[in-house]
């Protein structure tokens, strides 16, 4: 694609949106949904089989499929979600995990991954122009800073090679520059956020082994911590009103059919413990309704984890 054709089209996936940086709070266009329990509970006078300190065993993928229900509206709307415990103590949940849609912004995280990969490799720190794109990348979605950093790492076959070394094997970079039509999974952006995060345990946060540094990492979250404040929707709905949570969205309208890829993806915190959740969307007839049904689906997967 000519770079003026590149433009235009970047133009179309995301404003450049500055804000104040402030906190997550419960994004107001998902409504709170209820979890349907797996295991019943004894009837009046039944004492229950298990002991007092004995878990109950739960099918968290099909409990967060009975919460997604309600969520899902009739029409070409589809949606995707993983979501895991940061410290790994409780089993994480999926619903169509493994099922290919758009990227659009979302893939900013994965650039930039890529890109400190590549700086790692080769021994050095990212250049102070890197770093400014870097910033503008993810904390205001700029999408000329995104195709600059794009061509930085060599642009579908490097984000292709640092996905290997990441663990993404259901994501493949999307062809000519396109990079928003990068094609992924929900489970593969997962793997993303903890290639970033890491997990945690009682001895502190420990890095997923995907080659990214604890440096690396460092960045990467902290930039998805100050994501400017027009941009703060979407799994952020799904955490405490007090915490301080890190994201990344992403949302494309299609020029074919005039329907909306609204995505969004990160790490929230809720009652003193972390998650992480990824949240994908197409064939939404309307951006409002996207990251309603995505706040949605954030708030039912979590609420799948914390009972």
């Amino acid at each position: 694609m000519h770079r003026n054709g590149l433009a235009a089209w970047a133009a179309l996936l995301t404003g450049t949106l500055v804000g104040t940086l402030i906190g997550c709070s419960p994004g107001g266009a998902g409504q709170a949904v209820p979890v349907a329990a797996t295991a019943s509970a004894p009837s009046s006078g039944e004492a229950s089989a298990s002991a007092p300190d004995e878990e109950v065993s739960v099918d968290r993928d099909d409990a967060l499929a009975k919460a997604l229900k309600p969520l899902l509206p009739d029409g070409d709307a589809r949606v995707s979600v993983a979501v895991a415990a940061l410290d790994g103590a409780t089993d994480g949940a999926v619903y169509d995990g493994t099922s290919a849609f758009d990227t659009a912004s979302i893939v900013k995280v994965d650039i930039l991954a890529a890109l400190l990969l590549r700086a790692q490799d080769a021994g050095q720190a990212l250049t102070p122009q890197e770093r400014a794109y870097a910033t503008a990348m993810i904390e205001n979605s700029d999408n000329a800073s995104a195709t600059a950093l794009w061509e930085a790492i060599g642009g579908a076959d490097g984000l292709d090679a640092a996905n290997q070394t990441l663990g993404l094997t259901g994501t493949r970079a999307g062809a000519g520059g396109e990079w928003g039509l990068t094609q992924t999974t929900a489970e593969d952006q997962l793997t993303l956020l903890r290639a970033v995060f890491g997990t945690e345990s009682a001895e502190g946060t420990e890095g997923a082994d995907s080659g990214l540094s604890e440096a690396s990492r460092a960045h990467v979250a902290g930039l998805m911590g100050r994501i400017a404040s027009d941009q703060r929707w979407g799994v952020s709905a799904a955490a405490d009103s007090a915490s301080v949570c890190a994201l990344k969205n992403g949302w494309l309208p299609r020029s074919a059919t005039g329907l909306w890829d609204i995505n969004s993806v990160g790490r929230v915190s809720v009652g003193g413990k972390r998650y992480l959740v990824s949240v994908l969307s197409d064939g939404n007839t309307t951006k409002e309704a996207g990251v309603a049904l995505v706040e949605g689906a954030a708030k039912a997967a979590v609420a799948v984890l914390t009972g």
